[in-house]
């Protein structure tokens, strides 16, 4: 039985949150090698179970989202990762869900309700509360690389939303990111970023990452994306640095403050407003009639 579009996205996003932990404590610190590997191996076993080739018309799209959803995302999101404090990091992808809900005008037509906006700008500031350090120093490409991550995915899955899918979700989901990995390997070749050697550590956690933590929760968040829309999933990007937060505290003892335990609260209710206000959160601008003031004088224009 398949997942309902929320839920799957919401596991989806749990999954995500367990990337900070395993890049800190399983893999090198090569961003661009990991990112590359990440995006390869995700995409394989997802191709052999799909087995299709898009039509060519698809191409094209197909480069666009990779680009944005897997190759871009992957290769500013390990650079943050390495060049700002993770707390940093993960307040930047905390824009994901504002990104995606103000991306929804000019690309789909919609208009975001007032209720919608203020449920991810609240749970924006509750993932602040949760993870941003006090006295952390902000490395200027560090920024730029988490908020073009935080633009990119949320650019890309805008995007499938409105162009829709060739074939199945798997089929969409191993094509992206087999575009994408093309491209990760390039650079990393270019730019040399290649570790010197890989323990079995780091080969286990390479296999998690490609499969537990990019090809199931991509096949996942897709499936919310199509079946619900990117507004309504959203604001379960939230979850992720949640899950980052509550793994480094189990397994690197961190003892939460009390303003991040308002933070969660903060995240978790606005969560809930979120869905609350899910089928009411946009109105198609189109739909507006013109008033007969603004018809007479298109008339005489």
């Amino acid at each position: 039985m398949s997942l309902p579009p929320k839920t799957a996205a919401a596991a989806a996003t749990i999954l995500w949150g367990f990337t900070y932990i395993i890049t800190t404590t399983m893999l090198p610190h090569n961003p661009m090698f990991i990112a590359a590997v990440r995006a390869i191996g995700g995409g394989l076993p997802l191709l052999l179970i799909a087995r299709d080739i898009p039509p060519r018309a698809w191409w094209g799209k197909l480069i666009v989202l990779g680009t944005l959803n897997n190759g871009l995302f992957f290769g500013l999101l390990f650079v943050a990762a390495i060049r700002l404090p993770g707390g940093v990091a993960a307040t930047f992808q905390a824009l994901g869900p504002l990104f995606m809900v103000l991306l929804a005008r000019p690309l789909l037509g919609a208009i975001p309700s007032r209720g919608k906006l203020l449920a991810v700008a609240a749970g924006a500031v509750g993932v602040s509360m949760v993870v941003l350090k006090g006295g952390a120093a902000l490395d200027i490409i560090g920024v730029l690389a988490a908020f073009g991550a935080a633009l990119s995915v949320a650019l890309g899955g805008t995007l499938l939303h409105k162009w829709g899918r060739p074939s199945s979700i798997v089929s969409l989901t191993a094509w992206q990111m087999i575009f994408a990995g093309i491209e990760l390997a390039a650079v990393a070749l270019v730019v040399n970023d290649l570790p010197e050697t890989l323990g079995g550590l780091n080969v286990v956690g390479l296999i998690v990452m490609a499969l537990l933590i990019t090809a199931l929760p991509f096949v996942l968040w897709f499936t919310g994306i199509q079946g619900a829309g990117p507004a309504a999933v959203a604001p379960l990007l939230l979850l992720t640095p949640i899950t980052a937060f509550i793994l480094d505290a189990f397994v690197r003892g961190v003892v939460p403050a009390p303003i991040q335990g308002i933070g969660v609260a903060v995240v978790i209710g606005s969560l809930l407003y979120g869905q609350h206000v899910d089928r009411k959160a946009f109105r198609v601008a189109h739909h507006h009639a013109p008033s007969p003031q603004q018809e007479r004088e298109r008339k005489h224009r």
